[in-house]
């Protein structure tokens, strides 16, 4: 049978004080008589009566057989009475320490029920006010956790709703015979099932990259020539846009990095700079060297945002002002990019002069100086 800890801490405390209970009586108790016959020999020698030899010695005796009877008993009652303060300051410091052990036990009880409001009073002692500090943080991360777990749910919910009901609505048509099996038809209804399977997609990389299960695949790259090649394969429908892409990305950056996920996170940054920028704007891709980093700046002229957007940006489903609410993104791109570039020891920032002037998207990602960067087909 364990033995619960405030008894555990209540016995340990009245050992300590029974130990040193005993060690003061045992020595007490064997020195006492030594040190009082020495006290008495030398009393007795300095002041020694003729004619008192026998009659002295057997009231010596005596007074030794009292003092050691009055020392006796002075000493079971000076440790009984140690003993029961002990008892009752080790109490006392018992029920300190475990007053709050119990209400961390009873506050993550709560917790592990879904209470995650639930809070532990902090305590004087700083160990245990610690404790209860961390307990606190914990239940709030849990709360912001389960609020953003509910946000996505809907926010999936609502993004799979629009597809879904035009995909609803082109069948019916298709039905009753509003709508003719014809290549226009067939070919939205295409459109929207490719959105749904995107959608489908990105929410999976999205939760490997959340729970750092995403594989990558390392290799020692060139960041700067990974920025042209992802300029190069988007450059037409920059084109169709009648928006200007430029260029200026100097090499090498040699990386360590996954080519192919380093260059999703540029064609995710290039695409939605594409959509924010209108006609006749420029887009600019940047590739240079910041301190042990290398980095690329994706700047445009765009719809830009403000300070507060700057870094909701990167929050699922969100989409910067100006950006039409049906583009073809799932809208968890950006959340997507910065968790890969952060598997990749880097990371992605933002930043705009405010609205109406643009905006710039900077990946960073550590140097790799010591290999020689492999330039990827």
């Amino acid at each position: 049978m364990r033995i619960r800890l405030p008894w555990r801490l209540f016995i340990s405390y009245a050992l300590v004080v029974l130990t040193g209970a005993a060690v003061a009586y045992v020595t007490v108790r064997l020195l006492a008589p030594t040190l009082f016959d020495h006290q008495m020999s030398m009393l007795g020698g300095g002041h020694m009566t003729p004619g008192m030899g026998s009659g002295s010695s057997g009231q010596d005796g005596s007074v030794r057989a009292a003092f050691l009877s009055a020392l006796t008993t002075a000493l079971l009652i000076g440790t009984l009475a140690s003993v029961a303060a002990a008892g009752l300051a080790a109490a006392f410091v018992t029920g300190r320490l475990v007053r709050p052990l119990n209400a961390v036990r009873a506050a993550t009880r709560l917790i592990a029920a879904g209470h995650y409001q639930a809070r532990v009073p902090v305590p004087a002692e700083p160990e245990l006010a610690a404790l209860a500090a961390d307990v606190n943080t914990l239940a709030g991360e849990l709360a912001s956790t389960e609020t953003r777990r509910t946000r996505l749910l809907g926010e999936v919910a609502h993004e799979m709703r629009t597809p879904l009901t035009a995909l609803e609505g082109y069948l019916e048509g298709l039905i009753d015979g509003v709508f003719r099996p014809e290549p226009e038809i067939l070919g939205a209804v295409s459109d929207e099932l490719r959105r749904l399977r995107r959608l489908a997609d990105d929410l999976s990389t999205l939760s490997r990259t959340e729970e750092q299960r995403l594989d990558l695949h390392l290799v020692s790259t060139d960041l700067a020539d990974l920025a042209r090649q992802a300029a190069s394969r988007l450059a037409p429908q920059f084109s169709d846009a009648q928006v200007i892409l430029t260029v200026a990305a100097p090499g090498p950056l040699p990386v360590h990095a996954d080519p192919d996920r380093i260059t999703q996170v540029l064609t995710n940054i290039l695409g939605n700079a594409l959509t924010a920028t209108p006609a006749g704007g420029t887009v600019t891709v940047q590739a240079a060297t910041a301190g042990h980093s290398a980095t690329v700046a994706i700047t445009d002229t765009g719809a830009g945002l403000t300070a507060m957007d700057l870094e909701r940006v990167f929050e699922r489903f969100y989409r910067a002002p100006g950006q039409p609410r049906r583009s073809s993104g799932s809208g968890i791109g950006l959340t997507i990019a910065r968790n890969i570039t952060r598997a990749h020891g880097g990371e992605i920032t933002a930043s705009s002069p405010g609205p109406g002037h643009g905006a710039t998207f900077t990946l960073g990602i550590p140097q790799n100086p010591s290999a020689p960067a492999q330039h990827s087909a």
